[in-house]
């Protein structure tokens, strides 16, 4: 193998995608989880190495002769003891252990519309992580996706869940606000086509179609045959039949701040789109099954999993 990467997350959800694309083209993977002790889909073809961010030499040491880190490391939302300030610390501790060993490219999955002034957290985090990035001196790619879509999705999944299994659906507000989605498989392409850029760069990536919230629900309703009731409420009421959802599937099913993000015209880009696929023609191909199960968030990153 001429080329060895660095994905972290190889086995949740962007970075498989990425890990996909670098195995077909026959260069080397490895990865940095929170379940190395787990058996998962790419068997040998990828080494597997815990995150050590409280080891910094052994995390150094993984990433010893590694070409690209591609870093799609972060955190929905805090869990336990888990926040934002300690994401962005753990992120900072990774890049700068990437430059140590010498690594010689960063592909990083920020968010679009990052800014370390933001009121929200995660935005705010974001932001502050894409400043240490570029002062650190480590050349770089900063990718920053919308709402990404795909088979194991949240967002567009769990929209179409609730669609399929309850008669009404809440909107927040007006639903004016718009989001702009972009296929994991872009995105995964987006990656490795920025690992090959020998200038620094950052750039939105997101999907050909924007929607308003409004008209993403009802698109989605459409393409799966729903009948639910499309209701617009005040945020409050959406939000309180989230969390008792959220009771019964064992999930936080979405954060007043993610709410706050979208109303707030966050999951757009006001830039010309690097996505080609349209979600509505992936919804018109998955609509049998897009949305028959629910995806959690907690069962992703922090319950215990079972093998793949």
């Amino acid at each position: 193998m001429d080329k060895l990467n660095m994905v972290t997350g190889a086995f949740s959800y962007a970075g498989k995608y990425i890990t996909r694309r670098l195995l077909s083209m026959g260069e080397g993977v490895r990865t940095i989880t929170g379940h190395p002790e787990k058996e998962y889909l790419f068997g040998d073809q990828v080494e597997v190495f815990p995150y050590n961010f409280d080891k910094p030499e052994e995390l150094i040491e993984s990433l010893c002769d590694v070409d690209t880190l591609y870093n799609s490391y972060w955190i929905r939302f805090p869990y336990n003891e888990m926040n934002f300030d300690r994401a962005v610390d753990n992120t900072k501790t990774l890049i700068g252990s990437a430059k140590k060993a010498g690594v010689k490219k960063l592909v990083h999955i920020s968010i679009t519309n990052a800014d370390e002034k933001s009121l929200l957290p995660y935005f705010r985090g974001k932001g502050i992580v894409e400043r240490f990035i570029q002062e650190l001196g480590l050349s770089y790619a900063i990718l920053r996706p919308t709402v990404i879509f795909g088979k194991e999705d949240i967002l567009i999944n769990n929209i179409a869940w609730h669609l399929r299994n309850f008669p009404i659906f809440g909107v927040f507000g007006d639903g004016n606000y718009r989001v702009q989605p972009i296929y994991v498989e872009d995105l995964a392409e987006l990656a490795i086509d920025a690992a090959h850029k020998d200038e620094n760069i950052i750039i939105d990536a997101a999907g050909p179609e924007i929607f308003t919230f409004d008209e993403l629900v009802h698109i989605i309703k459409s393409k799966i045959n729903s009948n639910a009731k499309i209701v617009h409420s005040p945020r409050w009421f959406p939000l309180i039949f989230a969390k008792i959802v959220g009771k019964f599937v064992n999930d936080i099913v979405i954060t007043e701040d993610e709410v706050d993000g979208m109303m707030g015209d966050l999951l757009y880009s006001r830039y010309p789109p690097k996505g080609k696929t349209k979600l509505s023609s992936w919804l018109e191909e998955n609509n049998e099954s897009v949305g028959t199960e629910y995806t959690s968030e907690l069962k992703r990153h922090y319950l215990p999993r079972q093998k793949c």
